[in-house]
């Protein structure tokens, strides 16, 4: 049986989004799947409150005309089931598939100081860099 340490997925985004986002790759010498890997571990956190949750399907109501396709590891995949189920127990609304909520805290966390991303993704392939020297 094969095993795969990534899973791809397929999420809605603005075109402006979709630009901020190959932005922040290029100034990090990453790429767009490793940048959205990032957003989800600095938002998925913020989802045990009920605001948050709120705001999180907030994020799925405008209509995202763009398609970015990422590949994200599959433990970091997983949390998306996860946070989809503690979105439905917070609000009572259901999401139907991985890449709603991914798309969703995606488009949650770019809505933020794109100054303020810059630096979180600094502080992250920091401390990655230094994993990797170690």
């Amino acid at each position: 049986m094969l095993e795969c340490d990534e899973v791809m997925l397929t999420v809605r985004i603005t075109a402006a989004e979709r630009a901020l986002l190959r932005r922040l790759a290029q100034s990090h010498r990453s790429d767009v799947s490793e940048v959205m890997a990032d957003g989800l571990l600095d938002v998925l956190p913020m989802l045990h409150r009920q605001a948050d949750a709120y705001r999180l399907l907030a994020a799925l109501a405008p209509p995202a005309p763009c398609a970015q396709t990422v590949w994200l590891p599959a433990a970091l995949a997983d949390l998306l089931v996860l946070a989809a189920a503690r979105v439905a127990q917070l609000t009572g609304v259901r999401l139907g598939s991985a890449s709603a909520i991914l798309g969703a805290a995606v488009r949650l966390w770019l809505c933020q100081d794109p100054t303020r991303l810059e630096a979180n993704l600094s502080v992250m392939h920091a401390g990655r860099k230094t994993l990797a020297a170690a």
